[in-house]
């Protein structure tokens, strides 16, 4: 799968270790283990520990000066000029209940920016790629955002919260065909790569991990990418569920990002 490029090594050894976490994942989805609750609708599994602990392993041997910032272990002092950021199971909810809609993503965040994604979906055996320098792909073929002409055949993924969040939606809902919500934001952020949702949004409760890989991958694919102002998409230094994403073909971007604005 790899590109010629600036981060070839390293986007090689990221879709290897993604391949072999997201094996992990499907030898144990019948036996996630316990479930502790992270919050009052997060959760974690034996597997989600299981999963960072390999990537982690990986890394540090392909990579052992980078730092490495996962969802389950958070960021401490590891976080360098080369970060690797993972989120060993994007959709555990899904996983624990045997959905099956989830991923491993992983990314490298130099200088405060991603510069790799890699989001493995071990279900359905796809892998989706990116560098900062290079083409979005699916499973080693290059792969565009949705080229259609009209907001109202947009199929979107969306999960709005902040003020006003049925309004909100029902703006989107009557402007393009349908939403969808299927529990991971980074599967989702995938998805837009190649078409299979025309856009994407989640206007808040994101974290680093959810969008690094995702993002990236979604923009290389020629989307545009940006937080709910319309500013900026990423920074590793946002707290966590601290942050919103659209993804949108170009010619819909700004039409979207006006209905999900929040009222004043």
């Amino acid at each position: 799968m790899s590109r010629q490029g600036a981060w070839a090594v390293e986007l090689a050894a990221a879709v290897e270790i993604a391949a072999g976490a997201g094996r992990l994942l499907v030898a144990r989805l019948d036996d996630a283990g316990a479930v502790a609750f992270k919050g009052v609708r997060d959760i974690v599994t034996e597997v989600d520990h299981a999963s960072e602990a390999f990537i982690r392993g990986e890394l540090a041997g392909h990579f052992p000066r980078d730092g490495f910032f996962g969802e389950e272990s958070g960021r401490g002092h590891e976080v360098t000029h080369r970060t690797w950021v993972c989120d060993p199971i994007d959709g555990t909810i899904n996983y624990a209940n045997g959905i099956p809609f989830f991923c491993v993503s992983l990314a490298l965040v130099e200088d405060g920016q991603p510069v790799v994604g890699v989001i493995h979906d071990p279900i359905r055996a796809e892998t989706y790629a990116a560098t900062a320098d290079g083409p979005a792909m699916l499973d080693g073929r290059s792969v565009a955002v949705s080229a259609k002409e009209r907001l109202v055949d947009l199929v979107m993924g969306l999960a709005v919260g902040g003020r006003a969040p049925a309004v909100r939606t029902r703006r989107v809902r009557r402007a393009i065909r349908i939403p969808r919500q299927l529990g991971s934001a980074a599967l989702s952020l995938a998805y837009v790569a190649n078409g299979r949702f025309d856009a994407y949004s989640q206007t808040v409760g994101l974290s680093p991990w959810d969008v690094a890989a995702g993002g990236l991958i979604a923009e290389r694919a020629g989307a545009v990418v940006t937080d709910m102002a319309g500013g900026p998409w990423f920074d590793l230094s946002a707290p966590t569920m601290g942050m919103g994403v659209l993804a949108a073909p170009p010619a819909h971007h700004p039409r979207l990002l006006e209905l999900l604005r929040e009222p004043s």
